[in-house]
């Protein structure tokens, strides 16, 4: 596929799938036609996401990757000391992770963003979302963004790693990247903002922003 446009085949799923009124389901036909090598995967870089990288320090406690696709983010966080749980909406995706990292003690398993386990509300000391938001539709972003705050526990960090764009500003979907607006919707829900970087590089424009759920008063 050399030569082609990375970004191809998840535009032309992309579109197909949102013609269908099915917002996630060209997640699974990605990552199927990706392992039978019919499609690429434009965010597999193999390597955690270098703001991740960049970002992380040694902890403990829970975790939880949003969106874990083939594993190099959640592999990172296991690495820094947490016991981790990652989770994709796409089977197949789960399923490379599990077959990349055979023997890793990241539970990966599939899940649904906008319908996720009732267990895992306020549950994890550190919630971990690299893109995922961005990779949906924007009339799906405001109830994405409060299912990934709520994931964090008393005490917790959340840290959100996205593409941006200025409010108003256009959007080449897929992805859609997310405004200073909805970047601070993070800290709804009780949780506090604690740093928000906004990262430029030529025309790329990047967002790192952490959050804080406040520890429970005894």
């Amino acid at each position: 596929m050399a030569g082609r446009d990375p970004d191809e085949d998840a535009i032309r799923l992309a579109a197909e799938s949102l013609a269908q009124g099915d917002a996630t389901g060209w997640f699974e036909r990605l990552y199927a036609e990706s392992a039978t090598g019919d499609a690429i995967v434009p965010w597999d870089s193999r390597s955690p996401h270098f703001l991740l990288a960049d970002w992380g320090a040694p902890g403990h406690g829970r975790a939880l990757v949003v969106g874990a696709g083939l594993g190099d983010d959640a592999e990172f966080v296991a690495g820094l000391g947490y016991e981790t749980v990652a989770f994709d909406v796409s089977e197949s995706a789960v399923r490379l992770a599990q077959e990349r990292f055979q023997g890793s003690e990241v539970r990966y398993q599939v899940a649904d963003l906008l319908d996720p386990p009732a267990a895992w509300r306020r549950a994890f000391d550190l919630v971990v979302e690299v893109m995922t938001v961005q990779a949906l539709p924007e009339p799906l972003h405001a109830r994405a963004i409060a299912k990934v705050a709520e994931f964090v526990g008393p005490g917790g960090t959340l840290l959100v790693i996205a593409s941006g764009r200025e409010e108003g500003g256009p959007v080449f979907a897929p992805p859609w990247p997310l405004t200073p607006s909805e970047i601070e919707t993070f800290a709804a829900g009780g949780m506090e903002r604690v740093k928000v970087e906004e990262l430029r590089d030529g025309e790329r424009h990047r967002w790192r922003a952490t959050f804080r759920r406040p520890a429970a008063v005894h």
